[in-house]
């Protein structure tokens, strides 16, 4: 490397402190960058060999460090080195040895390697982070590169896609595309390949409307993972907010990612990211100084009491300190940034609650959400919540304000648990598929703000929730269990795979059981990439680790022979048949007097109303739920049209003979779906006599005018 000192000078002006970053205007660059307690900021520019010269920001306004560099063209990677106190007991962790990333880089050039060099305190020293590492970290660490926003979107436009209509395919761009048969070699794992005209058709296929990607913002292998043989394949150890992990990219160019996002918005797939923005990559005070951490750490992240230490309410080692008006500006431009420069859809917000906290604890007045809310831009895409983090009082689902949606893990669970055939959970059962209104229905949410789900990325896949027990060792060589059955999981009979085919069959009727439910439920479904295909992680629930065929898709493996995602496509065209199902009003079974009618009415299968004693009975396996088509469909007071559906639901290991009601002018109810394969579609049964729903089944029959 050269010697900085000996660099040749290059022409800096005054430059502005604003945008944040580098911004080429056509002509030269402006480079910005915000620390409130450095001395001194010096931008490093790096040719191709790496070699190095150093130039100070010559102005600082309203705590931003900037100037205009007019020679400097899209494709210059840079950094910077940041001058001030390094006293770690008063939270400052400044180190001009350490090359430092801008928070605000487009985009990454090169691989982080991990050495001791990258730490701003000296690696096995007896006073630990309180030590000084006077070492270059600039070899190894990835630059940023001033980039040119131009591309041509070709018309064009985010999808918007109404709540009502939206089915969510939670995926992995790498995970879905190693192994698919009809991506080329040279770009499996990546954008390009998930581009694919047939990889994004079979999509479509299913119903589904919008793809929810596992992060795609620039993050590091963890060290631990790296030195054990192993990397970082979910990407939830972010390095950089407004780049793309160039492990995605088949071009090595940021523009393969807008290219996906066009294709997919032609094919009418929304594109939702996952992101990470209540941490950063840094990890804790024994973490490496890679970026914010070195540019104003006290700034950029919650400290205890104590500032040498961090809050880890998120478990990673550190917080990002949302309450900062400048971190929640970063947090606000990046999402404005991937909304109207990259034209996604949406964001799924990983560990959210973290955006609503303050010093007092989770608002929903916190920084983030405030800032959300009023946005006109954000305003018009999808905002969902993991409801939970790691701090006091975590668990926060319901709590989001108006406007959000959320993960519900309480669908998950009791959904999970009353199929498995646990005591006591049929009241829990009900609530869930009725919107979960006790946590929801306030302040004009709908019920599509409870994304609802029975399996995500992180545990059980859906045959495997059918095929282990909850106890189960994952391939990390991890025990993530505690002992008790966490997963609500139940193997049908035996562990693992199997060849009886008894319970082979039990299996997928459990998977369309939960499948089925997922999809008549109020609210948003969300679909795990490959359940429609029984696809299996071996009984791992932690592939965290596990960027491997473990994870992948396996497309030359579906026990189910393609019944399931036949099954699948069946459930999202009933959705679009049914408009009933979809409603964006909860069930609540109140008499309405401008219709005359009760929206939902539960029914014992004796055909008598289920009371409270029904309801109680940890033994109570079956219920039947009368949908009515006549109920009012929106605010305005006029009867609804649609056709009544009747939902049978039997979680016993038998068949169960139900009493179809009298509705109107309802002479019979027809089979319309069913999870037991013997139960054909065409099949009638006629008001006021038994239908017997088989077992571990449920029927959904509509009502036929005779």
């Amino acid at each position: 490397m050269t010697d900085p000192s000996s660099s040749p000078a290059l022409t800096v002006t005054e430059g502005r402190p604003f945008p944040r970053g580098a911004f080429h205007d056509g002509d030269g660059t402006n480079f910005a960058l915000f620390s409130a307690h450095a001395t001194r900021v010096e931008l490093c520019l790096f040719d191709d060999d790496g070699n190095e010269t150093r130039v100070d920001l010559p102005e600082y306004t309203d705590e931003i460090w900037h100037g205009y560099l007019p020679d400097v063209k899209p494709g210059q990677r840079y950094g910077y080195r940041v001058h001030g106190p390094y006293e770690p007991a008063q939270g400052h962790r400044f180190n001009p040895n350490k090359l430092l990333i801008d928070p605000y880089a487009r985009e990454l050039i090169g691989d982080l390697v991990w050495c001791d060099e990258l730490y701003g305190y000296t690696i096995g020293h007896p006073d630990k982070d309180l030590s000084f590492d006077e070492r270059d970290s600039a070899p190894f660490v990835p630059k940023a590169v001033v980039v040119d926003e131009a591309y041509d979107w070709g018309g064009d436009e985010r999808l918007q896609t109404p709540w009502d209509e939206t089915v969510v395919m939670e995926t992995h761009v790498r995970g879905y595309t190693m192994r698919h048969p009809s991506v080329p070699d040279d770009v499996r794992g990546t954008c390009a390949g998930l581009a694919t005209p047939a990889v994004l058709d079979g999509i479509r296929s299913l119903g589904v409307s919008a793809v929810e990607l596992l992060p795609m913002h620039a993050y590091l292998d963890d060290r631990h993972l790296l030195e054990a043989g192993r990397r970082n394949y979910w990407g939830y150890n972010t390095l950089a907010f407004f780049a793309v992990q160039r492990r995605y990219l088949a071009s090595a160019h940021r523009d393969e990612f807008r290219d996906l996002v066009r294709a997919a918005h032609g094919k009418g797939l929304e594109v939702i990211l996952d992101v990470v923005y209540n941490h950063t990559a840094e990890g804790s005070e024994l973490g490496p100084t890679l970026s914010f951490r070195g540019i104003d750490n006290v700034s950029y992240y919650r400290l205890t009491e104590d500032p040498r230490f961090y809050i880890n309410d998120t478990g990673t080692g550190n917080t990002l300190n949302v309450s900062h008006p400048r971190v929640i500006q970063m947090v606000m431009d990046s999402l404005r940034y991937w909304v109207s420069e990259m034209h996604v859809d949406g964001f799924r917000f990983d560990l959210a609650t973290i955006l609503g906290r303050e010093p007092t604890g989770f608002d929903q007045r916190g920084g983030i959400l405030d800032a959300v809310a009023q946005d006109p831009l954000l305003a018009s895409v999808k905002m969902i919540a993991e409801p939970w983090d790691c701090g006091p009082g975590g668990y926060q689902v319901g709590h989001f304000p108006p406007g959000w949606a959320e993960w519900n893990d309480r669908f998950r669970d009791d959904v999970r648990s009353f199929w498995k055939g646990d005591a006591g959970k049929l009241a829990d059962f009900g609530k869930r598929l009725t919107g979960s209104a006790d946590f929801f229905d306030k302040r004009g949410r709908r019920p599509w703000a409870s994304v609802n789900f029975i399996t995500a990325h992180d545990g059980f896949t859906l045959n495997d929730l059918v095929s282990y027990d909850g106890k189960h060792n994952d391939a990390n060589g991890e025990d993530n269990r505690d002992g008790s059955d966490n997963n609500h999981s139940w193997n049908c009979g035996a562990e693992g795979e199997t060849d009886d085919a008894g319970i082979l069959a039990l299996r997928e009727r459990q998977m369309r059981n939960l499948l089925a439910t997922l999809f008549l439920a109020k609210g948003t479904p969300m679909l795990l990439a490959g359940d429609e295909r029984a696809q299996t992680q071996g009984g791992n629930n932690n592939t965290y680790g596990q960027d491997s065929e473990i994870a992948w898709i396996d497309w030359e493996r579906d026990p189910t022979e393609g019944r399931l995602a036949d099954f699948v496509r069946e459930l999202t065209a009933l959705r679009h048949r049914f408009p009933l199902l979809r409603r964006g009003r909860f069930l609540n079974g109140r008499y309405d007097d401008d219709s005359g009618v009760r929206d939902i009415v539960w029914l014992a299968p004796d055909g008598n109303e289920a009371n409270d004693a029904h309801w109680t009975d940890a033994n109570a396996r079956s219920i039947a739920a009368l949908l009515d088509g006549r109920a009012q469909q929106t605010g305005v007071r006029k009867p609804g049209t649609d056709v009544s559906l009747l939902v049978l639901i039997n979680g016993w290991s038998e068949g169960v003979a139900f009493h179809l009601p009298a509705h109107d002018d309802c002479q019979s109810w027809s089979v319309v779906l069913s999870t037991a394969p013997e139960l054909g579609n065409d099949v009638k049964g006629r008001s006021g006599e038994a239908f017997v729903c088989p077992p571990r089944s449920l029927v959904v029959m509509g009502c036929q005018h005779d």
